[in-house]
């Protein structure tokens, strides 16, 4: 039996690039709640990456993200960071500013969906919060 499974982070100005910042994508916190929605990488190669296909509200558009470990501080490098890049065409597409909320799932199949929530239309349930505007929304066993 595979588990549904829903986060979601409140996106910050550095995510929609208003900041001017060299970091490429959201930041991805080394949660443990976190990391299980997204697949495992080989972190014995530097920079290891997946590409990630999400599927938009629409049921039509796909979305292909780059989720990606900067693992260079253990090749002679400072950076030790998970990121989910490839976002900037979606982000845009959505009109999405600071303080709204993108949902990121996993249907029990093991699909991929998106949709980006304005702040206007964010309430908050009863969920458990993380560091980084990252949240669990939902984990469900089907």
């Amino acid at each position: 039996m595979q588990n549904a499974v829903e986060i979601s982070k409140i996106l910050s100005a550095n995510d929609i690039g208003l900041t001017g910042a060299h970091q490429a994508g959201m930041h991805v916190p080394k949660s443990p709640q976190i990391m299980s929605f997204f697949p495992s990488l080989n972190t014995k190669t530097l920079n290891p990456r997946q590409t990630l296909s999400f599927l938009d509200t629409d049921g039509i558009t796909f979305w292909e993200f780059v989720f990606i470990y900067y693992n260079n501080k253990f090749f002679g490098g400072t950076r030790n960071e998970y990121r989910l890049t490839w976002m900037t065409k979606y982000l845009k597409a959505q009109g999405a500013q600071v303080g709204d909320e993108v949902c990121l799932s996993k249907d029990v199949h093991g699909g991929l969906h998106i949709k980006c929530l304005n702040k206007t239309a964010i309430q908050e349930d009863d969920v458990l919060k993380l560091s980084g505007g990252w949240k669990v929304i939902s984990i469900k066993t089907r």
